[in-house]
């Protein structure tokens, strides 16, 4: 886990309570996609931890949104007072971005063709796939937010989601 960067006394400060996806509404996601990205954000907002380096204490409001290519992070105050915005490139994650929606197409064919065996096999590869995704994130937003791994899993899934609305 990184390091705290804006060590604070309260836990409750260094954490997100307001995750909103910019963009939402322009497509429909499948019915897989969207059941993940609804367990991320019930998944984030029940416990996370994120830190943003040198803001003031949380908890905090996020937007999270793919702009011209790049992945945006708003973070705000839980009033809505901008306090900083981190873009980092997407095309690090671009590849795994793929190989996820690449599983979940085959997890849809497996469940119509109800092969219980090649379900299973899915879901391995695709806790290997958000793991993998996570370490990304941690390295990426090093410097920038302090984050745990479970956060990082969790953040991965909603940048998932919301390359599949965009593309």
């Amino acid at each position: 886990m990184t390091p705290r960067a804006n060590a604070t006394a309260d836990p409750q400060d260094a954490r997100l309570a307001r995750i909103a996806l910019e963009g939402e509404a322009l497509t429909r996601l499948s019915p897989m996609l969207e059941a993940d990205r609804a367990q991320a954000v019930a998944d984030l907002q029940a416990e996370n931890h994120f830190a943003p380096v040198g803001q003031p204490p949380g908890p905090y409001s996020l937007r999270l949104s793919i702009q011209q290519g790049r992945l945006v992070f708003e973070i705000r105050k839980l009033d809505e007072t901008p306090l900083t915005a981190i873009v980092l490139a997407l095309g690090p994650f671009r590849s795994l971005i793929k190989d996820y929606q690449m599983l979940v197409d085959s997890h849809i064919l497996a469940v119509q063709d109800g092969r219980e065996e090649r379900i299973q096999a899915i879901d391995m590869g695709r806790r290997g796939l958000h793991n993998e995704g996570a370490d990304l994130m941690v390295a990426r937003l090093h410097g920038k937010v302090a984050i745990d791994f479970a956060t990082a899993r969790r953040l991965f899934t909603l940048i998932c989601v919301l390359h599949q609305r965009i593309g």
